[in-house]
C-alpha cells in the first residue's frame, strides 16, 4: 500500500491496522471485566425478559464468536462452534469460570489479529457460510463485541444499582 508520498509503508505500518483493532477488542475485554466486578453473582443469568440475553449468555456467545470468526476463520484452527447451546438459557458455570474462557480465548483472537499484516486483509474467507474479507471478519468480531459489551455494562449497572460505579470510557480505571 503506498503512502501520501508514493513510498510503501514500512511492515509495522502494514500491520498497525491488526494492532489497533486487537488493542480496540482488548479494551473491550477489560470494560466486560470491570463490569462484572460489580455484578452481584446471582445476576449473571438473570434477563429482563425472554428475548434478553444474560450477561452469562453472552460470555458464551462472545468466547464462539471469536473461537468460529478468528481463531477458526482467520487461524485455521476447526470450526467446532455449536451456536445455538450459547443461547439455549442454561446456567453453564460462574462468572469467574466463564470469563476465564473467554479471556484465554480472546487473548489468542488478539494476538492473531495483531499479527495479520495488512496485505492479507483483502484475503476472502468462508465463515458462517458467507465469504468476507479478513478485514470484514475482523471488523465484525470487534463490532459485535463491543455491542455485547454494552449490554452487559447496562446489566451490570442496573443490577448493581445506583453504586455502580461504571462509565463505559472510564479507562483509567481498566486494569
Amino acid at each position: 500500500m503506498a503512502g501520501p508520498d508514493g513510498d510503501r509503508l514500512s511492515s509495522s505500518r502494514q500491520a498497525s491496522l491488526g494492532v489497533d483493532l486487537a488493542q480496540i477488542l482488548t479494551t473491550h475485554f477489560a470494560r466486560l471485566e470491570r463490569a462484572l466486578e460489580v455484578l452481584p453473582d446471582q445476576d449473571l443469568w438473570w434477563r429482563p425478559h425472554a428475548d434478553c440475553l444474560s450477561v452469562g449468555t453472552i460470555l458464551l456467545h462472545l468466547e464462539g464468536n471469536l473461537r468460529q470468526w478468528i481463531l477458526a476463520g482467520l487461524g485455521g484452527i476447526e470450526d467446532e462452534r455449536q451456536r445455538s447451546q450459547e443461547f439455549d438459557g442454561q446456567p453453564v458455570g460462574n462468572s469467574i469460570e466463564l470469563l476465564g474462557r473467554l479471556a484465554d480465548t480472546q487473548n489468542q483472537a488478539a494476538a492473531l489479529i495483531a499479527a495479520i499484516p495488512e496485505r492479507d486483509l483483502q484475503q476472502q474467507r468462508t465463515i458462517q457460510g458467507s465469504e468476507v474479507s479478513t478485514q470484514d471478519a475482523i471488523l465484525h468480531v470487534v463490532e459485535h463485541f463491543s455491542w455485547h459489551v454494552g449490554q452487559a455494562v447496562w446489566i451490570a449497572k442496573a443490577r448493581a444499582g445506583e453504586a455502580h460505579g461504571l462509565a463505559f470510557y472510564d479507562d483509567d480505571q481498566l486494569g
